[in-house]
């Protein structure tokens, strides 16, 4: 979801970046002894609890692995629910230790809003769901000229929505909501169209309709929506194992190694895996991130590499069943490629 900034929050954002030049998040966690995570308030597929009350997700999984490359193990951390309007605020001030809450990687946010990405943990980009009972034939949106069309307020998705109409030289009435929840209850009331956000929320709200089934995402994305963690500026070491954490994720599935095979693999003769895994010899890999040597050893111990996490989340293994597509590993056609452990 993206977000246009604020003259204050710009403002506070710089303030921020000032008093946090000589921050040592890694070592506040440490003393308090566990990780505080912002995710999405629910957002089915990548952050939302259960109906036992657990978080589960994406992006929840990411910090379960990020816990795990620091204590060892994954529960030790907390999750914020964040909005959207509030989700900055809270990592600048260090309400929480990392964002993870499908965030858009944009030059704005890596500069005005002084915020530093891991990586790109879901490739996306925003598109369109329309009730194909009530739109039938309908199936691209070029044949939407004149839809009414339900739209989140204060975030850029409004404006390429603007965009991509006026390029195509089509009408539209925008229906806009300040609220997430308010847009899905609009929209399954059929007081809009069509529904636009980020494609992947698309299929996460498409579960949330009274008839899911009758609710199509269309094939158009207009955007691109890197979406990844964030962490704040000013603290090197904390985003080194940020994104270290990301690649070791990536690695893992790169090289076969599994949640139910890890304490095999570390009996491979290949040196590349025995270097992943932290036991090749005098290895200090682990040690300068200020980690353990055993850090990718208990990152997929507790939650699986990158293409369990998607599995089970949001790929077939899910309610969601989005095909990896561009999110597989670039060995198999995809954009996800992790940096070399060595």
């Amino acid at each position: 979801m993206k977000y246009v900034l604020t003259g204050v929050l710009s403002v506070a954002a710089l303030a921020w970046m000032a008093s946090a030049s000589s921050a040592d998040t890694l070592s506040d966690v440490k003393a308090k002894g566990f990780l505080q995570c912002g995710v999405n308030t629910g957002l089915a597929g990548f952050s939302a609890p259960n109906d036992k009350g657990d978080w589960t997700g994406l992006d929840v999984d990411y910090c379960r692995a990020l816990a795990a490359a620091i204590f060892g193990d994954g529960s030790k951390v907390k999750f914020t629910g964040l909005s959207a309007k509030d989700r900055f605020t809270a990592l600048q001030s260090g309400e929480i230790d990392i964002l993870s809450r499908n965030t858009t990687w944009t030059v704005n946010r890596d500069t005005a809003l002084g915020l530093n990405f891991a990586g790109v943990t879901y490739y996306d980009g925003q598109g369109f769901m329309i009730n194909s009972k009530k739109l039938p034939g309908v199936n691209s949106a070029l044949q939407m000229s004149g839809a009414a069309i339900c739209v989140q307020s204060g975030t850029t998705t409004g404006l390429k929505l603007a965009d991509y109409f006026k390029a195509n030289k089509m009408e539209y009435n925008p229906v806009v909501f300040d609220k997430f929840e308010e847009a899905n209850a609009a929209y399954d009331a059929g007081r809009c169209d069509a529904y636009t956000t980020d494609q992947s929320g698309l299929y996460a709200v498409r579960l949330q309709m009274s008839s899911p089934e009758d609710h199509v995402v269309l094939p158009e994305i207009i955007s691109k929506e890197p979406l990844g963690p964030a962490v704040r500026q000013g603290d090197d070491k904390w985003f080194d194992i940020a994104k270290w954490t990301y690649f070791a994720l990536l690695n893992a599935e790169e090289a076969g190694i599994t949640q139910a095979n890890v304490e095999e693999m570390k009996n491979s003769p290949n040196p590349d895996i025995k270097r992943i895994l932290g036991v090749e010899a005098e290895t200090k890999i682990g040690t300068d991130l200020g980690l353990d040597n055993a850090w990718v050893v208990n990152i997929v111990k507790a939650v699986g590499n990158y293409g369990e996490i998607f599995d089970r989340n949001v790929g077939n293994g899910s309610p969601l069943k989005i095909a990896r597509g561009i999110n597989a590993l670039w060995t198999k056609g995809g954009l996800q490629y992790g940096m070399p452990i060595r």
